[in-house]
């Protein structure tokens, strides 16, 4: 209901990993919609807080009565099992992903441009990590790939929510903190914000106020909305001439920026010339399936273009009946 692109992909995660990919979705839309869904920011930190406390105890094999936490246990229990012991998901990376939901629970717009790339780096390429860790593998050059798509995910993913986060519905009434309609930062959360990076609208001229009241009129709102689809579909083109590197048996662009950090420590390769070309053609191999999420967020930027980036058209929260074809023909070709 609320990631079908992500259930339409599934079918190219290898089988044994495919609980560990959907507990990771689940978890995912559980701690990205606690911003849209909660009356204050205080009760949503009070909730990413409860997912904090069910990764602790799912991690520990004593998980709660609640749906995603059983799963997550779970996976983690068959990796456990399937590797010996010798493979792990990284706790840290799952409190990375709800610490980053926690600094925009007021949907508060994005300071720079470079601080949305590390939104995505920070929950969408986290994601792709765990769900290598989860094959389970543990390769730079396929790190190095995820973290561009899943900047590209992430940035994606707040521009497709800039209708619903400045025209959000009516809010739930299920606070007692005021009869006469919840606190001051209710009522203002409930007039809209912009979550477009505040470099990009100064730049372009954007002013939240014209947004608010004119919708897809405001002056220089299609002149950002360019400019940040445009990052998105760079790192898209980065990632994409990565595999066409790989594949071509040659060394990619640039170094892993995020190599040595925690969870990201490899152990060293042994392999040298023709050995490490094929080791990463490999390793390319097995995760592209994790890679998928590419082919969905191609398909969206382009019908952006299309649309002449216009964000709030209605087309675009439509479900994209080409996704199935274009993921097969691009598992198939290996290459998005």
């Amino acid at each position: 209901k609320f990631d079908s692109p992500s259930h339409t992909l599934l079918a190219f995660i290898p089988p044994s990993a495919q609980p560990a990919y959907l507990a990771l979705r689940a978890f995912n839309i559980e701690t990205s919609r606690i911003a849209d869904t909660v009356s204050t920011p205080t009760v949503g930190a009070m909730r990413l807080q409860f997912w904090r406390d069910n990764v602790n105890r799912a991690f520990s094999g004593t998980p709660p009565k609640e749906p995603v936490s059983i799963l997550l246990s779970h996976a983690l229990a068959d990796l456990d099992a399937r590797t010996g012991g010798t493979a792990k998901m990284s706790k840290s990376w799952l409190m990375r992903i709800v610490s980053e939901r926690e600094k925009y629970l007021n949907n508060a717009p994005y300071p720079t441009l470079e601080s949305l790339e590390k939104y995505g780096e920070n929950t969408y390429s986290t994601l792709l990590y765990l769900t290598l860790q989860a094959l389970p593998m543990g390769s730079v050059t396929a790190d190095h790939i995820a973290s561009h798509i899943g900047k590209a995910v992430g940035i994606t993913a707040v521009l497709r929510g800039i209708p619903l986060v400045a025209f959000p519905p009516p809010p739930n009434h299920h606070s007692n903190s005021s009869p006469l309609g919840g606190t001051l930062d209710a009522q203002r959360r409930s007039q809209g914000s912009v979550t477009l990076p505040l470099d990009v609208m100064a730049r372009t001229g954007v002013r939240d106020e014209d947004v608010l009241r004119k919708g897809a009129e405001a002056e220089g709102l299609r002149d950002a909305v360019f400019e940040v689809a445009t990052r998105a579909s760079d790192h898209l083109i980065t990632a994409r001439q990565m595999l066409k590197n790989v594949y071509a048996g040659e060394d990619v662009d640039h170094a892993f920026e995020y190599e040595g950090e925690e969870g990201h420590d490899y152990e060293a390769q042994t392999a040298k010339g023709q050995g490490k070309v094929a080791q990463q053609k490999e390793e390319v191999e097995r995760a592209f399936g994790v890679f998928m999420p590419a082919v969905a967020t191609v398909l969206w930027l382009d019908k952006l273009q299309k649309l002449d980036f216009d964000v709030f058209r209605e087309e675009l929260r439509r479900r994209d009946w080409k996704l199935p074809w274009k993921a097969y023909l691009a598992h198939r070709r290996r290459m998005f």
